[in-house]
């Protein structure tokens, strides 16, 4: 089990602004931040949380003082949540709304969430993208682009982590030729219990050619329960900027888990009308849990189906078409990297992709 962090120390940043007046809720809340390694600006009205309220990284109102706060004139903050413990009062959302909160986060079904939002701020902030890849059908080439976006990724200068969720998978450290490399594995952390500090994780796990990676070994898959799997692939999250997902094509907890907590997803389907069908049952598990899912067309044939076809059968968006690049298999199995061809379709999607989900960075926007 990897340790807590301690509390912070003297120009630790800011932590969050909890503004109640009600002794129980400061209360679940004191705790959270506590769990997270935070020490959070107290208010208990919210005349006195009026100085505090722009600076603020986060604002954590109790749903106590909501009405009060929609006549004293505070800016509105994408960044405010307004917390209650109702889940059976529905005009909560429209108090939210009118407040122009972000979310209404009920407790205690919200403690994970508000234990993670809290380490962000201690961490770094999360990342600025995490893309789940999965394959349509058996041997479509999910693996390979999902280390080809990471090394993008990291060409670009980002703390880019590589994690594989797919236990029959064989390691996908294998493929960045870290196998034997030293650090953490899945089995390595099946007993991890309560919030992980990401800072001890990342430097635990294996980083190869630049990027952090969390794989399975080539031993018999050790289960892992579900809330360490959260609490891994959150504090992943918090340390990296890119956290490019390998998935299974079945749904198991450990993909459930990861997925959740990705922004997108790319499904990638080869030209054939089999690929196609088998694409849709695996769209239709990954669908329900990642806000954005889209298709990665690959390997377009003389006898195959086009692009436009692929995406129609599928149902999904299109991502882009990831074009057959020959001798990529073979150069693989050479133990060149996925995508460190500069002029290969795998790097040249890679590079698009990223360049579209990415904030520019400074030096181009220039």
């Amino acid at each position: 089990m990897l340790p807590l962090p301690s509390l912070p120390r003297p120009g630790h940043p800011p932590g969050p602004l909890l503004v109640t007046a009600d002794p129980e809720l400061l209360d679940a809340l004191l705790r959270l931040c506590a769990a997270a390694g935070v020490e959070p600006d107290i208010c208990a009205d919210l005349g006195s949380a009026r100085s505090a309220w722009a600076e603020s990284p986060l604002v954590i109102l109790g749903d106590d003082l909501s009405d009060e706060a929609l006549h004293c004139g505070l800016p509105r903050r994408a960044d405010t949540f307004l917390l209650s413990t109702d889940l059976d009062d529905a005009e909560v959302w429209k108090r939210a709304g009118a407040l122009g909160a972000a979310e209404v986060i009920f407790l205690p079904d919200g403690e994970v969430w508000l234990i993670n939002r809290f380490a962000d701020l201690l961490e770094g902030g999360g990342a600025l993208l995490s893309v789940a890849v999965a394959g349509g059908r058996g041997g479509a080439g999910a693996s390979t682009l999902a280390c080809a976006l990471a090394l993008a990724a990291t060409q670009r200068g980002l703390r880019t982590a590589l994690v594989d969720v797919d236990p029959m998978g064989g390691g996908i450290d294998v493929l960045l030729g870290g196998e034997t490399a030293t650090g953490l594995r899945w089995a390595d952390l099946h007993g991890t219990r309560g919030r992980v500090d990401g800072s001890a994780l990342s430097a635990a796990l294996p980083r190869l050619h630049g990027i952090t990676v969390l794989s399975w070994d080539r031993g018999t898959p050790t289960a892992v329960p579900q809330d360490a799997i959260r609490a891994i692939v959150a504090a992943v999250r918090r340390r990296h900027e890119v956290v490019v997902v390998d998935m299974p094509r079945h749904r198991d907890q450990v993909a459930e888990e990861a997925l959740a907590q990705c922004d997108t997803a790319l499904l990638v389907v080869p030209s054939e009308l089999r690929a196609i069908a088998a694409a849709a049952q695996v769209a239709a598990l990954m669908r329900p849990l990642v806000p954005d899912l889209r298709t990665v067309v690959r390997s377009p044939s003389p006898a195959g189906l086009s692009t436009a076809e692929v995406a129609a059968g599928t149902g999904l968006p299109l991502a882009g078409e990831l074009r057959h690049e020959a001798g990529l298999a073979e150069a693989v199995e050479r133990g060149e990297l996925p995508g460190s061809r500069p002029r290969s379709p795998l790097s040249r999607f890679s590079r698009e992709f990223l360049a579209e989900e990415l904030p520019q960075p400074e030096s181009e926007a220039a």
